[in-house]
């Protein structure tokens, strides 16, 4: 080898040695991060990356995903705002009442927030009725933030439900599902407006079918409770809401919650729809719910009033049967233990309630009981609560000189310990303004006998001459009488 050809070696050799030496240094020096720009142009690049192959694909189990559900629901579920005037006073001692806390308690102008889900897109909604009883004014924003001002169809306090009405069409609406097929740990969602936040959605699974919490009564005595009992979050505001289950059907109206402390503690109850459906297309067509009865008094076999010895572990007792009743004419008697409706279980109260509640006075149904040991089907035609299958229709207020009247809500009659009344709702120059009434006050009397509806009322004053004295009671608790020149 020449000397030129030695040099020429040597100095290639460095050359690559140079090369090799830069790039090892290249690869394990630290890189000097580029300009930055924006977080947003940033993460668009690394997402970019991902969408090259990179990035993990998140799959939600069919049962589990709620966006679909959460997105039919949420355009159909509405907040409403009640006002009540001074006059008819918000303050109540009744839990159903008090589950929004929004009332004031001395009895001024207040208000009351909740929720409602519209099922028809000319606009009638679906509320609870203690979220709109006795309001002098009841307002409706949609999800989309319109307002409208909406009209009271009707309500029915022994089931805690009410029909109310805005004017609009092509409204998104919350399809009815099936109630009756829910099973005990299926997925359901509560859309509402928890302390007025509006479109709210939580999820939680059936916990329970046909409980009775023991919330709901009317001034007789009368309740229908059969309450699907959830685990989803609901609070005030909620009630009047919705209940859906991952189809984004509606399965039930959200009313309550179990809690000491008025806020959520673990549980919630909805009206099933099973029994929803039927109020409102009765509040729809007449006004008033037509209420069947089967037209016995009813017990749990575990119930200690029970005296003779019950064998059976589920069925619900006929501890008093009504006379002229539809259980008389297909002649079941006391002691008989009822099995089942139409062909279906009924192992509670409230479940043999919500069965027959789902039907108007005239319906045929079959009655499956045990007698002595033997099991029998018997024919029964349901009447409503006067044994007649007459239609109920609304009762509308009466104008009598220059005052209107009106019966006393169920709810102010809870709340301050009456059973009968009827309320001034309005006044103007008359006998009874010149007597010193005032607007809201509940006559429970009449010269000493009591009033119990409009009707009575109206019928007891073509009896009287000369003057007469009306007792009674205004919405703050406060007593009072009056002497009216007749």
């Amino acid at each position: 080898m020449g000397k030129r050809q030695f040099i020429l070696g040597i100095l290639l050799a460095s050359l690559l040695g140079g090369v090799i030496a830069l790039g090892g240094y290249q690869i394990f020096a630290e890189k000097e991060e580029p300009p930055f720009e924006s977080f947003e142009e940033k993460q668009k690049v690394v997402f970019s990356r991902f969408e090259e192959g990179n990035a993990p694909k998140v799959v939600v189990p069919e049962g589990l995903n709620f966006v679909n559900a959460a997105k039919i629901v949420t355009p159909g579920v509405v907040h409403i705002k009640s006002t009540y005037d001074e006059s008819e006073g918000y303050a109540s001692k009744n839990p159903i009442y008090d589950y929004f806390g929004f009332g004031n308690p001395n009895g001024r102008k207040s208000r009351a927030t909740g929720s409602g889900v519209i099922i028809s897109d000319d606009g009638y909604i679906v509320t609870n009725n203690h979220v709109i009883e006795n309001a002098s004014e009841v307002k409706v924003t949609l999800n989309s933030n319109e307002k409208y001002e909406a009209e009271v169809i009707g309500t029915d306090p022994t089931t805690d439900l009410a029909l109310i009405k805005i004017k609009d069409q092509n409204l998104p609406f919350v399809k009815f599902g099936n109630s009756d097929e829910l099973e005990i740990g299926e997925w359901v969602l509560a859309v509402g407006n928890p302390f007025d936040l509006t479109s709210t959605v939580t999820a939680g699974i059936v916990s329970a079918k046909g409980r009775n919490i023991n919330i709901l009564r009317d001034s007789n005595g009368r309740q229908i409770e059969s309450f699907i009992q959830t685990d989803a979050v609901v609070n005030p505001g909620n009630s009047g809401g919705a209940l859906v289950d991952l189809n984004g059907q509606l399965v039930g109206i959200n009313t309550a919650i179990a809690s000491p402390t008025g806020s959520y503690t673990g549980y919630s109850f909805a009206v099933p729809v099973s029994l929803v459906k039927k109020v409102m297309n009765d509040l729809k067509e007449f006004g008033a719910v037509q209420r069947a009865v089967l037209g016995v008094g009813i017990a749990e076999l575990d119930d200690p009033s029970i005296e003779e010895e019950v064998d059976e572990l589920k069925g619900v007792y006929i501890r008093s049967v009504g006379p002229g009743s539809g259980a008389e004419d297909a002649g079941l008697k006391v002691g008989d233990i009822i099995l089942k409706i139409n062909g279906e279980s009924v192992a509670t109260v409230p479940e043999l309630q919500e069965n027959v509640a789902q039907n108007r006075p005239g319906t045929k149904i079959d009655v499956t009981y045990k007698r002595d040991g033997k099991v029998n089907t018997v024919t029964a035609t349901l009447k409503n609560v006067e044994n007649s299958f007459a239609i109920v229709k609304k009762e509308q207020p009466l104008k009598i000189d220059g005052a209107v009247f009106a019966n006393a809500s169920e709810r102010d009659k809870l709340r301050l310990g009456i059973n009968v009344g009827v309320q001034v709702k309005m006044l103007d120059d008359g006998k009874w303004e010149k007597a010193g009434i005032k607007k809201g006050f509940i006559i429970t009397k009449v010269d000493k006998e009591s009033i119990d509806n409009l009707a009575e009322f109206k019928t007891i004053l073509k009896e009287k001459e000369g003057n007469i004295t009306v007792l009674g009671i205004y919405p703050d608790g406060t007593k009072d009488y009056y002497t009216v020149k007749w």
